[in-house]
């Protein structure tokens, strides 16, 4: 074989392990912007700074978890993303609730569940 007909092989060899390895590096969307995205344009409002500001969390569900989240939801435990300083006068802080896979939503409280 000679050199010309080496370099586009070389050249086709590299760009398909490139193009593979694109699609494996991506990464996850952190659970705090996935919680900051469920949230409605007014509960948005609330958070003061950035939704990094937040606290995540794995957490047994108990009887007032299960009273603000999915009726269907049947695992012991769920994430739980506390955005700190939502806390209102009549409410404390925004806490959104998600499933083990840190990607599907089963439910939100503004009330202290702690």
């Amino acid at each position: 074989m000679n050199k010309l007909g080496f370099i586009p092989i070389l050249l086709l060899l590299v760009l398909t392990l490139t193009g593979c390895n694109l699609f494996e590096s991506k990464k996850d969307i952190p659970i705090e912007m996935v919680a900051f995205n469920s949230l409605t344009d007014e509960e948005k409002d609330l958070i003061p700074a950035s939704p990094k500001d937040s606290i995540v969390k794995k957490v047994t569900v108990n009887g007032e978890i299960e009273s603000v989240i999915d009726k269907n939801y049947n695992k012991d435990e769920v994430y739980s993303v506390t955005f700190n300083n939502t806390e209102t006068n009549s409410s404390g802080n925004l806490m959104v609730f998600f499933d083990l896979d840190k990607k599907t939503f089963v439910g939100k409280s503004k009330h202290s569940l702690e």
